[in-house]
């Protein structure tokens, strides 16, 4: 005698259609592998409930993580298992490492990556960036030239306490490109601006 026997058709189609209340499209994909597991006793019935939320929760992670990238108009994903500390023997990778664990966004402290053009500033900025989106945080990436223009035209046409409250609500600001290239008369005082209030 079978110890799992096999489940019953039209319970089957019950627990697809409360699937599809549910909208768990990935549960739906993979129950029928999950149940055929269960039937030849390769998982316990609990083992095949978590399997069926394990990969709903990671499909809505990856779609989640995946919009919110795109929110943050990152200009490329970059991530720090992809820098090469070997590349910059003078950075501390331990430091970076810590940073990366987001406490400096926690207590908004502000955070500068200086050096010369090529030493992998980008990078780190927007690793750190998607390190920040995984866990949850809302990020905003800008080059330095086009947020003042932003907050310049934002100023001109009366809207300047809104636009820096658009970019105070984001956990992680990412400024990127400052220093190479020249911003617009009063530029400086509309950044400081922003800055000041994000602290």
């Amino acid at each position: 005698m079978n110890a799992h026997p096999e489940i019953v058709p039209p319970l089957i189609e019950r627990i697809k259609q409360t699937l599809v209340g549910l909208k768990m499209p990935r549960a739906i994909e993979i129950l029928d592998v999950i149940l055929r597991r269960l039937e030849h006793g390769e998982i316990t019935a609990i083992e095949a409930i978590d399997a069926l939320l394990a990969e709903e929760l990671t499909l809505r992670e990856n779609r989640r993580v995946k919009i919110a990238l795109m929110m943050a108009r990152l200009s490329s994903i970059k991530t720090l298992a992809g820098f090469d500390f070997s590349f910059q023997p003078s950075l501390d990778k331990n430091r970076i490492m810590a940073l990366a664990e987001l406490e400096f966004v926690d207590r908004r402290e502000v955070l500068h990556f200086l050096g010369p053009p090529g030493t992998g500033k980008s990078h780190l900025s927007l690793a750190l960036g998607v390190q920040a989106i995984k866990a949850g945080r809302s990020v905003y990436f800008t080059p330095l030239s086009d947020l003042v223009s932003t907050l310049a035209k934002a100023e001109r046409e009366g809207t300047l306490r809104e636009r820096i409250r658009f970019f105070c609500r984001f956990s992680l600001l990412i400024v990127d490109e400052i220093g190479y290239l020249p911003v617009i008369a009063g530029g400086g005082n509309l950044f400081f601006q922003l800055v000041n209030a994000r602290l």
